[in-house]
């Protein structure tokens, strides 16, 4: 099985900083593209960061230049850097990677449980 383990979130004032942990683990062969989203309560999930196998970058643009996204590829990590925290940042934050297993042909999709971010004074 394939496992995704996040950690790092917790509650930070406004203009603060958290590093966000994703590693993943168990029968895994390649990572294509690993990535963050967020939910806040009553909104959809969105698309935070994404970062492609050959280290690739994606945005969104209301995090653009306050988070960075990149990873450890020996260590099957991604992390999420954000800086200059917001209150409209709270949300849970959710790590994904399409991973292909020994044995398999195909890359699939897997999440982690999500972690609480919470800005607040």
């Amino acid at each position: 099985q394939v496992q995704l383990v996040e950690s790092g979130g917790g509650l930070v004032q406004p203009g603060g900083s958290l590093r966000l942990s994703c590693a993943a683990s168990g029968s895994i062969f390649s990572i294509n593209a690993m990535a963050w989203y967020r939910q806040a309560p009553g909104k959809e999930r969105e698309s935070v960061a994404v970062i492609s196998s050959s280290n690739t970058t994606y945005y969104a643009e209301s995090v653009k230049g306050r988070f960075t996204i990149s990873k450890n590829n020996a260590k099957n990590t991604v992390y999420l850097q954000m800086n200059s925290l917001k209150p409209e940042d709270t949300a849970v934050y959710y790590c994904n990677a399409a991973i292909r297993k020994y044995y398999s042909d195909d890359y699939l999709n897997y999440w982690g449980q999500g972690t609480q971010v919470t800005v607040s004074s």
